[in-house]
Order: structure tokens, then C-alpha cells, then sequence
């Protein structure tokens, strides 16, 4: 049976010397696999060009119950992502999120909040004029909500530390559980303020914004045991002044 899909490339890996494995995140059937033929030739080209980490596409598959593997039979681009690519900084945005979500996205079931969420969100990135620095912040803090593992800032009053373990706001820390102290437990209260639309009024230097980055990482992980080491941040981390 075939079925007409859209997709948000994650990432390609190299299966044979013939073929590749494409893993793109679908709204209607969540996580897929395609085994994608190599090659030189000119459709090869094209189809790896449509294939980038956080390509939006159009797809038509062939969905076989059991199968880990699907087949495409069209593939189209559904949104032009021309300085995802050229820019650098957005380049490597993109690369850090493709990697995350690599990581973090199993279900082979869809979620179209989840789905509409990371789509609308590689198109906003694509359409930003400047003001990117923030953006791979915002982006993760809101993941979360989409993911089950959004903090509690309900619980938040000012002086208390952030339980990491169970993501509330709490007077003391509670042994055997991962905090921050309530300094940095108040910029996890301040990143709940920040949207797409407002980000670029929140002003941190290098520093402040990898500590941030590091602190929300190792809350994922804490909360996803399937995220291992990730390359990409380390990229992220000398870009922003």
C-alpha cells in the first residue's frame, strides 16, 4: 500500500556499497526508514539534494506492516531551504537539531503536533533575516513540551533550586537527584518566556548561552537514555559571540 506522506529529513546513513538508509520523521506514520539507491548520475544527484538533514519534503511510500524498511516512490521538496544550506550559521543549527532529533524520535507512530512543530520551526529558521543566536535554545526548551519533559515552572518561586530528575522547582535539593542551584534555576524560569517571536530580546554572552545549551542537553539525556554523545554541539558552541 502506498501513501502519500510529508517528512522532515533527520539523517542519511551509508548501508552498503549500493545503497543508503534515509530516516525521515513523517506526520502521519512518525519515524521511517528508506533503503535509497547510490549513485553518480544525474537523478542520484538530485535525490541526495532532496535528502539534506532537515529537508521538508513530499513523499510517496510503500508501507508494509513489519517491515523496517519502506520504499519511496516520489519524493519532491514542499519548501525551498536555500540559506539553510549557504549559511553557515544556520547550517550548523540545522545540523545540531538533525542530530538531536536523530536521537530522540523512535516512534514509528505519528504526532502531528510534534511533526508541525519541528516543520513550522526549520521553516522559520530558514526565514530569518539575523538574530539566530538564540534560536537552537528556544527551539530545545520547547521541544520538550512536545516530548513530555517540559519543566514545571508552575513550581518556580525565587531561591529555589530545579530538580533536573523529576523537572519541578523545589525549596532544597533532594538526594540521589541532578539540580541546579538557584541561580542558574532562574534562567530555566526565564527560558519559558522565550518564544520564536521574541528571542533576539534576550541578550547572553558566549558563555552563558553554552552553559545553557550543556544544562538542557544533559536534561534530555537525563529524561532519554537513547541520547549519546553528540558532535554537533561542540560546532554550536564557537559561533555566537
Amino acid at each position: 500500500m502506498y501513501e502519500k506522506l510529508r517528512g522532515v529529513v533527520l539523517n542519511t546513513i551509508r548501508y552498503s556499497d549500493k545503497h543508503n538508509i534515509v530516516h525521515i520523521y513523517t506526520d502521519g506514520r512518525g519515524l521511517m526508514s528508506f533503503a535509497v539507491p547510490q549513485g553518480k548520475t544525474h537523478a542520484a544527484r538530485m535525490r541526495n539534494a532532496l535528502l539534506m538533514p532537515l529537508s521538508l519534503v513530499d513523499l510517496e511510500a510503500q508501507v508494509r506492516p513489519g517491515r523496517e524498511l519502506s520504499m519511496l516512490r516520489e519524493l519532491r521538496r514542499n519548501f525551498p531551504l536555500a540559506t539553510l544550506y549557504s549559511d553557515p550559521v544556520k547550517n550548523a543549527i540545522a545540523l545540531f537539531i538533525s542530530e538531536l532529533l536523530t536521537h530522540v524520535i523512535q516512534e514509528p507512530e505519528g504526532n502531528d503536533p510534534l511533526f508541525r512543530y519541528i516543520e513550522q520551526s526549520v521553516q522559520l529558521l530558514e526565514q530569518l533575516p539575523d538574530h539566530t543566536a538564540n534560536f537552537h535554545i528556544c527551539f530545545l526548551y520547547h521541544l520538550g513540551a512536545h516530548l513530555g519533559i517540559q519543566p514545571n515552572v508552575e513550581s518556580f518561586r525565587l531561591g529555589y533550586w530545579f530538580d533536573m530528575t523529576d523537572g519541578v522547582f523545589v525549596p532544597a535539593a533532594v538526594r540521589g537527584h541532578m539540580h541546579l542551584q538557584p541561580q542558574e534555576a532562574q534562567v530555566i524560569h526565564l527560558l519559558s518566556r522565550m518564544t520564536f517571536s521574541n528571542m533576539r530580546l534576550f541578550r547572553f554572552s558566549r558563555d552563558e548561552r553554552n552553559r545553557m545549551l550543556d544544562v538542557i542537553i544533559s536534561y534530555y539525556r537525563l529524561h532519554n537514555a537513547a541520547i549519546g554523545t553528540l558532535r554537533s554541539p561542540d560546532i554550536l558552541k564557537q559561533l555566537f559571540v
